[in-house]
Parts: C-alpha cells; sequence; structure tokens
C-alpha cells in the first residue's frame, strides 16, 4: 500500500508586518507591565475620509479574531478588519521628519492629508 504525503497548504496571512515594524513592536512590548500577549491592527470608523488604522497592545484573542503568528510575533486582526486589511503592509520608517507606522494597504481609494484616514 503506498501512501501519499499531502503537501502542507500555508496560509497566507491578509497583512504583513515588515521586519523592521516587529522588531519594533517587540522592543516597546519589552518595556511594558506586564509584557501584553500580542498586537492587535484594526481598522476603525472615523477620520476625515471614513476609517482609519488602530494599534494597540492586547492580552488576548477575542472570540471573532483571527491569530497570526510573525516571528514570534502574535498579531490580532478582527474578522470584520481583516476585509479591509486584506494585502496591507505594516512598516516602520524613520524619517528625519519623525518616525512611525506605515500601512500601505492596496484597498484603499483615496487618503487624506493626515495620512492615517482613508477610504476604500
Amino acid at each position: 500500500m503506498a501512501t501519499t504525503t499531502v503537501p502542507e497548504v500555508t496560509k497566507k496571512t491578509p497583512i504583513t508586518l515588515t521586519a523592521n515594524a516587529v522588531a519594533k513592536v517587540k522592543e516597546i512590548m519589552a518595556q511594558q507591565n506586564p509584557v501584553p500577549a500580542g498586537l492587535r491592527i484594526g481598522v476603525v470608523g472615523g477620520g476625515c475620509s471614513g476609517f482609519s488604522y488602530s494599534m494597540q497592545f492586547e492580552n488576548g484573542a477575542g472570540m471573532m479574531d483571527k491569530t497570526f503568528d510573525m516571528d514570534g510575533l502574535k498579531v490580532f486582526v478582527d474578522a470584520t478588519s481583516v476585509m479591509y486589511l486584506n494585502g496591507c503592509t505594516v512598516d516602520y520608517v524613520e524619517t528625519l521628519e519623525g518616525a512611525g507606522f506605515k500601512f500601505e494597504n492596496p484597498n484603499v481609494k483615496s487618503t487624506c492629508g493626515c495620512g492615517s484616514s482613508f477610504s476604500v
């Protein structure tokens, strides 16, 4: 009897954090007391264009959350935000004007001048 091995399907995560972003989040998390379980990334209503991004530390996943492991960092995304963040990349950039997390989202139709609000 021949056995066949089924190739393991690796599900692509809807959101990607660059190595810089993961390293910065881990660095900030290590300074928290108590240390959080992971990072929540989401989309919330509001802002000049209709939606804005949210990032905060979290102690655990909620019932409707998807949990992703990114190089040892747990990232929680609620089911509603997943559809707005599909294909999104989060980077951490440092420039002369300042430093911060930058979202590159292919679903965005327009942004506003402040750079933290968008519409789809």
